[in-house]
């Protein structure tokens, strides 16, 4: 029973170490622990192309592999964190970004969302003003439309 116990303690010991492994196999680890540090803190700031919503840290795509391998080849060629997403995202466009960038047009993307929503209060308030005040926007019937309407309700 306490063979079973520890081996058991031992399965779930080892599970959790190497949970925060993600994806990446051991083949694709460098050998310099700084390095691969580096490595993994770029790969989770990249999302993977074919999950689109996990890092190719976390994800088992064979595209998330490549770029994987990729990072830490340019780190092993000598490449700054900074150039090595530089050169990911001139490769493969800023939406390889997990945390897109404000720069450029898309300020225009962060600000939409605020701006439709002012856009959208501004509407509702002029339009309950409106409605407060009486002006469904029907217009009123002249002299000649209200005689033809008494005259049409007295056919009834």
């Amino acid at each position: 029973m306490r063979g079973l116990r520890s081996s058991a303690l031992a399965g779930v010991l080892a599970a959790a170490l190497a949970a925060p492994a993600g994806a990446v196999q051991p083949d694709e680890m460098l050998d310099d622990p700084a390095l691969e540090e580096r490595a993994r803190e770029i790969s989770e700031g990249l999302r993977c192309l074919v999950c689109q919503n996990e890092s190719i840290d976390e994800s088992n795509a064979p595209l998330a592999r490549d770029l994987r391998i990729l990072v830490r080849d340019r780190l092993v060629e000598g490449d700054s964190d900074e150039e090595v997403v530089d050169f990911i995202v001139a490769r493969y466009g800023e939406f390889v970004l997990l945390q897109p960038t404000t720069g450029g047009w898309n300020w225009l993307l962060w600000a939409a969302g605020p701006l439709m929503l002012l856009v959208a209060g501004g509407v509702g308030a002029v339009y309950l003003r409106g409605r407060a005040r009486g002006e469904d926007g029907a217009a009123a019937l002249s002299a000649e439309e209200e005689a033809r309407l008494r005259e049409l309700l007295r056919d009834r």
